[in-house]
């Protein structure tokens, strides 16, 4: 066999003067260091290497191997084959006692072969702690050991009388397996919390931790406050039948199922209904309705849910349970987590201040019949969200009236913005509401860096939807990551507008975009307006080249980096865009040039006030010439005119002279 022949060998080089004893870990690590190492067992060659890095890192690595190989203590190299099963007896006694007594010592003392060990459970040499992530026994782990035997198709499950099935199944499909397996919390109940470690027992027997009157004590290693929390009135009957004695927990909860079960509250809800399935029933104190549909409880959300869990305050005890109430229902009792947003928000700061304008939960979301946002009758279904948030948004209502900003119409401005259209008229659930971009329950001032709306969460908040879009922005000169500037760069708002956003191929946005970009590039807005670009635009026509066209809409860079539409590498490809014929020389017209700059464009600036003095100087040249011009102008007509009349008088006397001889 290997291993002698490794031993012997190891003795060969030690010699054979004294006999070598085993009684430092590395003199048996110096054979069972080996991975090849092999010994039998039982006629079954088996693997006998120990990892001395994981040894070490155990709950034993302070102990030598005899330690626990006791009947190796004193002996030479090499041992025998067959060794003596290890007794961890002989340091775990406590343990050792209680494991003897239960179901599984009783069966390794019959001989039976599917018994566990020691190390079945807890491993041979690479034990930890019960804390340590890495143990066998871990919480995390103990489910899954457990169903090394107990999960269906095992040998155990087979041969063995097990009196439940699908142990583990329903084990992780129950409250305690669904907080310990799928949230991680190794607080949760496993198999050892309930059964025991080490003292499993069956629970007809007395000293059973499930037996039937010691259950009740073991729920209640985690359920502490279970008598004073649970519900004392069950189907008319007593929770407990005697002061201060917990019942039997699995006569209602099912072992293994814990919650997987509907436990009918009906009788509970009944008790509330009797009084209050009468439409004439209202408050002695301020007189509104205390009249409840039970239909309309049972198919909201919280069909499940019993009156007592949210009238938290009743007392079965008296006549009227629900007497003792002082206090409005406390939805944070079991919405814990949306609780804590909405006090943080504006709406729960005016609650906070018994403001009457603060908005309550149940005047979003209703109280008896409350829905689910995916059910279409749901005040917070998509659709419905825009009519919800009116109540108090609309113009004179009691938000807007409060409201000091400067958006006005917000409702009526959404419901035409190209959001409220894909909303309101074609029913696309998908599209953006009041809640994508303000949140539900984190409602805040955009001038709250916390906002959802405040500047720079605004690309985010729409990037939950345009995600794509998002990407380009953050890459362009306009996003905070590239712009180097002290001056406040553009959002998606400055843009798009908040309420009143557009389709960005209506003519309306095409025309107006020119001008938003104006705000803040407003020379270079200028000189656009001078070129034919810019003065069709201003004409109307919408298919002349705007800013986007050339510089990009979400994706604008400087034109000196290489992935900019505007670089010498796309400018070509860009101007084709609209000019198919484009070539490298059209694409060098210079399209914001002006003679109003002398420093960018000096040979355009002189050249326009060289001809513009030229052709003004002609003019006053002309005009004075003209000025002087002007009396001789007149004298020579004056004098033309004279001489046209001269002619006229020598005619008129030889006419008359004529005249008279005749006649005579």
């Amino acid at each position: 066999m290997r291993i002698a022949r490794t031993i012997r060998f190891v003795a060969w080089v030690v010699g054979f003067i004294a006999p070598a004893f085993a009684q430092e870990n590395s003199d048996c690590l110096m054979c069972h260091g080996d991975k090849a190492a092999t010994g039998k067992r039982g006629g079954r060659t088996i693997s006998v290497y120990v990892n001395e890095k994981k040894f070490g890192g155990s709950i034993h690595a302070s102990l030598t191997c005899v330690s626990c190989h006791a009947d190796l203590t004193g002996k030479e190299f090499p041992h025998d084959e067959e060794l003596a099963r290890v007794d961890c007896g002989t340091c775990h006694s406590a343990e050792q006692e209680l494991h003897a007594k239960s179901l599984h010592g009783k069966a390794i003392k019959r001989g039976d072969p599917l018994a566990p060990q020691c190390k079945d459970c807890h491993g041979t040499h690479e034990i930890y702690s019960v804390k340590d992530s890495r143990s066998q026994v871990a919480p995390l782990k103990v489910p899954f050991l457990c169903g090394k035997c107990h999960q269906e198709g095992t040998k155990v499950m087979q041969q063995r009388n097990i009196h439940q099935d699908h142990i583990i199944e329903n084990f992780s499909e129950s409250i305690h397996g669904e907080g310990l397996l799928r949230k991680g919390l190794i607080v949760a109940p496993n198999c050892a919390s309930c059964h025991t470690a080490h003292s499993i027992l069956p629970h007809t027997d007395p000293a059973s931790s499930i037996a039937h009157k010691n259950i009740a004590a073991t729920c209640a290693k985690c359920h502490a406050l279970i008598e004073s929390v649970h519900r004392k009135i069950i189907k008319g009957e007593l929770w407990e039948k005697q002061a201060h004695v917990l019942p039997a927990c699995v006569d209602c909860h099912q072992p293994h199922k814990v919650r997987k079960v509907f436990y009918n509250q009906g009788m509970a809800d009944a008790d509330c209904m009797r009084c209050h399935e009468n439409k004439d029933l209202t408050s002695s104190k301020d007189g509104r309705s205390l009249f409840v549909r039970l239909e309309e409880k049972n198919s909201s959300r919280h069909s499940k849910t019993a009156c007592s869990q949210c009238h938290s305050e009743v007392n079965a005890s008296r006549v009227r349970p629900c007497e003792t109430i002082t206090k409005k229902v406390d939805c944070a009792s079991c919405h814990a987590e949306v609780s804590q947003q909405y006090a943080k928000s504006m709406h729960g700061q005016l609650i906070a201040k018994n403001d009457p304008n603060g908005p309550t939960c149940k005047e979003c979301h209703g109280t008896h019949g409350i829905k689910g946002k995916l059910e279409p009758i749901s005040p917070t279904f998509a659709t419905n969200i825009p009519k919800l948030c009116a109540r108090c948004h609309r113009e004179g209502e009691k938000a807007a009236v409060r409201y000091t900003g400067s958006q006005h119409d917000i409702i009526a401005h959404y419901t035409e913005s190209i959001h409220g259209k894909g909303l309101m008229k074609s029913g696309l659930t998908v599209t953006a509401t009041c809640t994508n971009c303000h949140t539900a329950h984190s409602v805040m001032p955009k001038s709250d860096s916390t906002s959802s709306v405040n500047r720079k969460n605004v690309p985010i908040t729409c990037g939950r939807c345009h995600h794509g879009i998002q990407e380009q922005f953050e890459q362009s000169i306009h996003h905070v990551k590239l712009g180097r500037t002290d001056k406040q760069l553009p959002v998606c708002s400055d843009c798009h507008s908040a309420h009143t956003i557009q389709r960005t191929d209506a003519q309306g946005f095409k025309l107006d975009i020119m001008t938003k970009c104006g705000r803040c590039h407003e020379d270079i807005a200028k000189t656009y307006f001078d070129t034919y670009h810019g003065k069709v635009s201003q004409l109307g026509y919408t298919k002349t080249a705007k800013c986007y066209d050339c510089h990009g809409a979400h994706d604008i860079l400087p034109i000196s980096d290489p992935k900019s539409h505007l670089s010498r590498e796309n400018v070509v490809a860009t101007c084709q865009k609209c000019h198919e014929g484009a070539t490298r020389r059209f694409a060098g017209y210079l399209t914001h040039a002006t003679h109003h700059d002398p420093q960018k464009y000096p040979f355009l600036f002189w050249t326009f006030w060289g001809m513009t003095s030229l052709l003004v100087g002609t003019f006053v040249l002309s005009g004075v010439h003209t000025l002087m011009w002007l009396p001789r102008a007149l004298q020579m007509r004056r004098e033309l005119k004279k001489k046209e009349m001269e002619p006229e008088e020598q005619k008129t006397p030889e006419s008359k002279d004529g005249g008279t001889s005749k006649r005579a």
